[in-house]
């Protein structure tokens, strides 16, 4: 079996936009006439730009190899040029085209993903969502209430998803997050994130997991001061709470704190994971499938996190196809503790798929298709182009002022 071809798309994911404002697919096909989808999850450069570099590593590594040679397409791309280290863009189009194999490769065995990576451990996966707007875009007007800036709102919508099935909300009210971070939060940034806390717990009470998330914008005292203000509310999680070079900062502001440490979703390899879990500075893991290297990479992530009793949450800011190689790594990891959903996978987020990805009272239950079990829809696709400029994600350029 030979890789001999790859195609790349980019969905412009339609209002509500739930997952970001594009994802980028990758389909690879072997001379026989297998092929395997997979997700570039890379915000640092434009979709089309990715897509080149995607064509351009799968000419230099990929084609004419054998799918099966994970390993060995894996230390070709990541050594390139004499690297050899944690490079997100490299790895976010290396996490595309490795998650593409495997597809393949579970494709000709007839087997799912997960049977090939240790087995099924976990017959169905708890899930939760971010309390998103019930109407209109993502990215609301900030200077309007909405559910990202007002605690009653964001608790009327928790009461509903917990209502769907749901057992554990996510929700991230902490203030700016800037290119100049880390900042202290301002007392008013710290008001509403307790406002939020206490209107939520109070309205779902013991129904659902609190899981508090930041985007690394605090100091170490400042996000001590954040978790003080937190830990009456027991949440399950504080999310990255500084920015993601340093994990020896982090680790303080997790020996300070009864509130679990979760972070990850910027960092690629299990080099970077591994420096992190030595530290102490986060207990439950947070991989992107679609930047951190992959599906075996998130595997190995996996195992190492056992050595440490700790635990991973695949994390999911993009499209459906990484969600469903994080589905595969979930079901197949004994440390697994939840998974991220975009609400319930269904609407606009999935059009880019002609499968489903089965959603069912809080829980994903594993596909047994071959493969990763998704398969894009090129139709739906091509009638959705990305015609922004914008990146995937960003931060904002100016400081954040109290």
């Amino acid at each position: 079996m030979k890789l001999d071809k790859i195609e790349t798309f980019v969905f412009g994911n339609p209002p509500p936009r739930h997952g970001g404002r594009y994802f980028i697919f990758v389909r690879m096909t072997t001379a026989c006439g297998i092929t395997g989808v997979g997700e570039i999850y890379n915000a640092t450069f434009g979709p089309d730009l990715c897509c080149a570099m995607a064509r351009e590593v799968f000419t230099r590594h990929f084609e004419g190899s054998d799918p099966h040679n994970i390993e060995t397409l894996w230390r070709k791309t990541y050594g390139a040029g004499f690297t050899m280290r944690p490079d997100v863009t490299v790895m976010g189009v290396l996490s595309g085209l490795e998650m593409a194999c495997w597809d393949i490769i579970g494709k000709a065995a007839d087997r799912p993903v997960y049977d090939l990576i240790g087995g099924k451990v976990n017959e169905r996966l708890r899930s939760y969502t971010y309390l998103y707007p019930e109407e209109g875009d993502v990215y609301p007007d900030p200077d309007a209430l909405n559910v990202y800036n007002d605690p009653d709102m964001a608790a009327e919508v928790a009461v509903k998803v917990v209502e769907q099935g749901f057992t554990a909300v996510k929700f991230d009210p902490a203030g700016p997050y800037t290119i100049f971070d880390g900042h202290q939060p301002s007392l008013k940034d710290l008001d509403r994130s307790e406002a939020f806390c206490a209107r939520i717990r109070e309205a779902v009470g013991d129904k659902a997991d609190l899981l508090f998330g930041t985007h690394g914008q605090f100091t170490v005292s400042g996000a001590k001061r954040m978790a003080r203000r937190l830990e009456a509310y027991d949440p399950l999680w504080f999310e990255e709470p500084l920015p993601p070079e340093n994990p020896a900062d982090m680790a303080e502001v997790a020996r300070y704190t009864s509130i679990p440490i979760a972070a990850g979703e910027r960092l690629c390899t299990k080099h970077e994971f591994a420096r992190m879990l030595e530290a102490g500075a986060a207990s439950i893991l947070q991989m992107n499938l679609g930047r951190v290297g992959g599906i075996l990479e998130a595997r190995k992530i996996a195992g190492i996190a056992e050595t440490r009793s700790a635990q991973i949450a695949p994390h999911l800011y993009c499209g459906p196809v990484v969600a469903a190689a994080n589905i595969q790594v979930g079901a197949s990891s004994p440390n697994f503790l939840i998974l991220e959903s975009i609400g319930t996978f269904d609407g606009p987020y999935m059009s880019c798929l002609k499968t489903d990805i089965e959603w069912e009272d809080g829980y994903v239950i594993p596909s047994s298709a071959p493969g990763l079990g998704v398969e894009l829809d090129d139709d739906a696709i091509a009638a959705h182009p990305y015609q922004d400029d914008q990146l995937h994600l960003t931060l904002e350029e100016t400081p954040a002022l109290p």
